[in-house]
């Protein structure tokens, strides 16, 4: 007979294996569980058979005080969405559970089961406790129907600054035309904020604020956000400048500013490599700087010796010019039967033709800019920012520094990062633009 579910006891794992409907019956069970059932995932299809859905979640949701079981099934970019109550919750689970899925991952408040079907149709069932993920120690379910996305800043409430800049109506919603932009926004401060490094450099600057310089501002969307965040959401108090050469633009944010009443905000017209900040800033921004603005911002803050660098890249022309050069002497030297004039034949494909040249330009320039940066002393990663639907410039380059003097600290390290980046520029014949703002510093690396 059933173990009661009060007396069931979890080894660290406990599985069964076989045909029958028993993993049915287990599923089943959990599912209809009012009390205790959190989600459900249906995915995978069996070889040689054929399925009506690629993927289903099922998920608990209290409508007009009554009990449904939420059925999701994605297609493409969109979901369709179901709501089912009283007898024809278990009906539609018994149309997934004869559905030949390979896969059902289920949660509830007290464990998890997995089960896993073969081509043939024999199931393996595996139960465990609950104790990681997201339901892990939760006491109940939660039944809200219109669930909304765990954002920093979330949809629907009414937000002063993305009213400003045109993102949000009046009552909260996000514009038709600014769901990019207000996505753009949620996952820079995701990226930015989750690793915790932005509440320690604030803690170890004392009883000032945490001073952020913005780079080559531009439209200052992601500062302006990135600034009310702290602020007001994480309570880190927070000094931002955001500096550029657009005086016009300059002139808009100081207008802005003044209607959101920030006092510590301010706009400087200057060129990134001519500004010059009262105190070196603990952190800095190059947020979509074009060409080689993105090096002169990364140039002034290892100069400033600033404790965050987030840099998320436009164009790339300086190094893809130099590419192009190369390219036209290997295909000049080819047609007079003579040897190329570099040592780059093996690319030759890559930079002959104009789109993979640009394309590469890119890589490689993003790559030089975090060789360089870890060189200096900082602790670099490369990641992308948001999808690739979104935009084709979608990597952020973040560096948080780990050491004044690279040159003198003794790290096999930094000497192996330098020997990495002169191999790159024989392989390819190039010299990054950011060399030549960092010449001192990074042969002081690479004589070491």
């Amino acid at each position: 007979s059933r173990i009661p579910r009060r007396e069931r006891r979890y080894p660290e794992r406990m599985t069964t294996n076989g045909e029958s409907d028993d993993f049915r019956a287990a599923v089943r069970e959990a599912v209809l569980d009012e009390q205790r059932f959190a989600s459900a995932t249906f995915s995978g299809r069996r070889r040689g058979q054929s399925i009506e859905w690629e993927r289903v979640t099922v998920r608990p949701v209290m409508l007009r005080g009554e009990h449904h079981l939420q059925f999701a099934y994605p297609s493409g970019t969109a979901v369709e969405t179901k709501n089912y109550a009283g007898t024809e919750r278990a009906h539609q689970i018994n149309r997934l559970l004869a559905a030949p899925f390979r896969r059902i991952d289920l949660h509830t408040t007290e464990e998890q089961i997995h089960v896993r079907i073969s081509n043939k149709g024999v199931a393996r069932l595996t139960r465990s406790r609950a104790e990681t993920g997201e339901h892990a120690g939760q006491r109940s379910v939660d039944l809200e129907h219109d669930r909304t996305k765990r954002r920093p800043l979330p949809e629907g409430r009414p937000d002063a600054l993305l009213q400003a800049i045109g993102v949000q109506n009046a009552d909260g919603s996000v514009r038709a035309d600014q769901r990019r932009k207000f996505r753009q926004i949620n996952e820079f401060l995701r990226l930015v904020t989750e690793s915790g490094d932005l509440r320690r450099i604030a803690e170890a600057a004392g009883d000032r604020p945490l001073s952020i310089v913005d780079c080559g501002c531009g439209q200052a969307a992601l500062s302006f956000a990135a600034y009310q965040y702290l602020t007001h959401d994480l309570d880190i108090p927070t000094r931002l400048t955001g500096v550029d050469a657009n005086r016009t633009l300059i002139e808009r944010h100081r207008a802005l500013v003044e209607g959101l009443g920030w006092s510590d905000v301010e706009f400087v017209t200057s060129s990134i490599i001519g500004y010059r900040p009262e105190e070196p800033p603990d952190v800095v921004f190059a947020l979509h700087a074009c060409d080689t603005a993105t090096d002169e911002a990364l140039a002034q803050a290892v100069r400033w010796g600033s404790e965050l660098i987030v840099a998320v890249p436009c164009c790339h022309q300086d190094l893809n010019a130099q590419l192009a050069r190369g390219a036209t002497a290997e295909d000049a030297g080819d047609g007079e039967g003579g040897e190329p004039s570099t040592g780059r034949e093996a690319h030759r494909p890559l930079l002959r033709h104009g789109i993979l040249r640009e394309r590469t330009a890119d890589i490689l320039t993003d790559a030089f800019r975090a060789l360089i940066l870890r060189m200096l002393g900082y602790r670099t990663t490369v990641t992308e920012f948001v999808s690739a639907e979104e935009t084709a410039k979608n990597l952020m380059i973040r560096a948080v520094r780990i050491t004044d003097r690279p040159s003198e600290s003794g790290d096999a390290t930094a000497a192996a990062f330098a020997r990495e980046y002169e191999q790159l520029k024989r392989t390819w014949g190039v010299t990054p633009y950011l060399e030549r703002l960092l010449g001192e510093e990074i042969a002081a690396v690479t004589a070491s």
